[in-house]
């Protein structure tokens, strides 16, 4: 047995592909501000975040803090079981229907997490109408990739927000058989939007149905936050939105909201809902304070807006390669992971800022990158010290610009 198991030794694995998780405390009301501990740092330094997904710091706020102190003094810690068997509180209750009216929909479900409401959502929207043929952007999540490959469904991969590759699948498929198209509004590596007008032209045209992963979106864009769907007029004709709770709401879980009706067939056969504990009613309680309040005050998206633009113009002024400026995202690629690594590390010993070093299987080999995330929470002078540090860890490691 000890010979199978040191099969699995970390030393059996390529560097490259290891993985590191230091300890960040991020302080409460001092966000960005946090202090740091891994293996080469033993004792706390103070450091501020640039990759976090709090994007608009409501994880720190005094609302949401005070409302899950409230839902804890109430309910207790857990939930107490899974949704169907004694763990649904009135609050899941109560955010369940904020989010469908956020959105428009008719219906919502929150699960555990982003990654379990994509699995088990498409696992079941994909795989329960017979004949169904799934079209997925090649660039899609890992949590939209393993729910249709579950779901059992035929499933064609198109190019990355290529809508001309899109049109041609979908024309090559039977018209009687039922289609279902998944995109991401925004993809978190690389910052980009979808076309997602295009997308739902070409799904009406050839009678398919939209699921629009907007999890690096709600909260952010659109009215209310209700994503970039929303921001564009079209949220109605999306079929399925998922959002998520951890990022722009601050909390944890992930939803989904659509028509009650297949809503309800989630609900009944998602094992991902289905077999596993529900969130904390605080947890919830948070969530559902967050929702409200992002959904009433633009102050958090406006500083947001800001900080975004002034990240994205004074990378591109240095030179430092952006793949794309159309979000609140800057994916400054590297291209290899060990000096990626190193842009990283000398980051945080040199300039006390901590940035992930993003690899495989996060990206493909050979587009390694820095994933940099302005929040509503940082000032202008963190922006410019920021890119300042950045700009030197690029000389230092001599790494390729672009032009000016």
């Amino acid at each position: 047995m000890t010979g199978i198991v040191d099969r699995y030794s970390p030393e059996t694995t390529p560097s490259a592909t290891r993985r590191d998780f230091p300890e960040i405390g991020r302080r409460a009301g001092q966000f960005p501000r946090a202090t740091l501990r891994d293996r080469w740092t033993p004792d706390d330094q103070d450091v501020t975040l640039w990759c976090s997904n709090d994007y608009l710091s409501m994880g720190q706020h005094p609302a949401v803090i005070e409302a899950m102190r409230g839902a804890l003094e109430r309910f207790g810690a857990g939930a107490g079981g899974s949704r169907n068997i004694g763990g649904t509180n009135p609050y899941h209750v109560q955010l369940e229907s904020e989010l469908a009216d956020l959105h428009g929909k008719e219906s919502a479900l929150v699960f555990s997490s982003g990654y379990a409401a994509n699995e088990g959502s498409l696992s079941v929207l994909a795989g329960r109408p017979p004949g169904l043929v799934a079209f997925s952007d090649e660039l899609n999540h890992a949590s939209i990739i393993d729910g249709l490959r579950h779901s059992g469904a035929e499933r064609r991969i198109f190019r990355h927000n290529d809508t001309e590759h899109l049109g041609e699948l979908l024309a090559d498929v039977d018209p009687r058989r039922l289609k279902l198209v998944v995109v991401e509004s925004i993809y978190s590596m690389s910052g980009d939007t979808a076309p997602l007008a295009s997308i739902v032209d070409l799904a009406q045209r050839h009678g398919a149905l939209i699921y629009d992963d907007e999890v690096h979106a709600v909260g952010m864009y659109g009215p209310e936050g209700a994503g970039v769907a929303a921001r564009e007029g079209i949220a109605d004709q999306i079929t399925v939105v998922m959002g998520t709770l951890a990022k722009a709401f601050g909390t944890v879980g992930g939803y989904v909201a659509g028509p009650a009706s297949l809503i309800d067939t989630v609900r009944t056969f998602a094992r991902s809902f289905i077999f596993t504990t529900s969130l904390p009613p605080a947890v919830a309680a948070g969530a559902l304070t967050a929702v409200r309040h992002l959904r009433s005050s633009e102050q958090e998206r406006d500083r947001l807006a800001e900080n975004s633009r002034a990240l994205h113009d004074q990378l591109r002024r240095r030179g430092l390669p952006v793949r794309s400026d159309e979000t609140h995202i800057a994916a400054v690629v590297v291209g290899e992971a060990q000096r990626c690594r190193a842009a990283s590390r000398l980051l945080l010993q040199d300039h006390g800022v901590y940035v992930t070093a993003m690899d495989p299987p996060s990206v493909r080999p050979g587009e390694e990158l820095l994933r940099v995330t302005a929040s509503a929470s940082h000032t202008g002078a963190d922006v410019e010290r920021f890119t300042h540090a950045l700009d030197q860890v690029w000389t230092d490691l001599d790494l390729p610009r672009t032009g000016r």
